[in-house]
């Protein structure tokens, strides 16, 4: 090895360390919240280590978490645990009082403009989409979660799900953790109880299968898509793919025995809830055995 490259070496170390040094005062003054010291702390961070990831995904956090604030509110309608009963000399309920989080638009925008210049320059980089991904939600920015979370699967794919995670590591069963991931995501759709949100879920989940045929979880999120929107034909179809492919999987079954009861087809019913019993746990049996015992009398 020549002296050049020691020297190569011993620069690229440095710029290392320098950069680990960078992120432990910043997380110690995230934790003491010495807001006075943090951006010119992040501005002498980017200028020593300009390329480094890590100051992008800083400065990310910095302004989402500067961008939420917890503010009153009065509003009418049903309460919320946590809130505050207003009522009028009579004692009849007037409204009710309490907090709720919002988001300062400009501390937000400043958190996605980083995070996107640091995606942009490290594409690889699962934990910045995520990043990304989970304050889109947060903010209830479902359009653009939904798309920003298709442009992650559709890129894994092109790179063959060759992910890296914080400090530039590769991410252990990428597959895997993409896949939870998503579910997660899918969740954080379905607990809006928002109907105008089920395409956004099919849309994930259909992406998913362009790559992951065999996805299970996936159809069953398409079949429960079709269900609340009334399609009970599309939501079976999607289903009876599902059983092809894991024809043992008792929540899939399930689904189907409770489609055939909803359209009165009671061979069917009776056909799928005893498939339940058979390879179900105590719960979805006890629950096969109720409804057996409905379309037998």
């Amino acid at each position: 090895m020549n002296k050049y490259s020691l020297l190569s070496i011993s620069l690229l170390l440095s710029v290392i360390a320098s950069a680990q040094d960078y992120k432990k005062e910043y997380s110690e003054l995230l934790v003491s919240k010495d807001s006075a010291k943090l951006i010119p702390h992040l501005q002498r961070w980017e200028k020593a280590t300009p390329n480094d990831p890590e100051v992008y995904i800083a400065y990310f956090n910095y302004y989402f978490r500067k961008s939420k604030k917890t503010v009153p509110y009065l509003r009418a309608g049903d309460g919320k645990p946590g809130t505050f009963v207003l009522t009028d000399s009579t004692g009849k309920t007037t409204g009710y009082m309490g907090d709720t989080t919002i988001y300062e638009p400009t501390s937000l925008n400043l958190a996605f403009q980083y995070i996107d210049k640091g995606i942009a320059g490290n594409p690889k980089r699962l934990d910045m989409h995520f990043g990304k991904i989970y304050v889109l939600g947060q903010t209830g920015d479902y359009k653009n979660f939904t798309s920003e979370l298709i442009k992650t699967l559709h890129y894994g794919n092109k790179i063959e799900n060759k992910w890296l995670w914080a400090e530039n590591k590769p991410v252990e069963d990428p597959k895997k953790m993409v896949l939870g991931a998503v579910q997660d995501y899918i969740v954080t759709l379905y607990e809006t109880n928002d109907d105008a949100l089920l395409d956004n879920m099919r849309s994930i989940a259909e992406t998913v299968l362009q790559y992951y045929p065999d996805h299970v979880p996936s159809l069953s999120n398409i079949a429960i898509t079709y269900t609340l929107q009334g399609n009970h034909d599309k939501a079976l179809e999607t289903l009876l793919k599902a059983e092809k492919i894991a024809p043992t999987d008792f929540i899939i079954l399930n689904n189907i025995a409770n489609i055939y009861r909803t359209q009165k087809d009671k061979p069917n019913a009776i056909r799928y809830y005893e498939l339940v019993l058979k390879h179900g746990d105590e719960e979805a049996k006890e629950m096969a055995t109720r409804q057996l015992k409905e379309l037998r009398n």
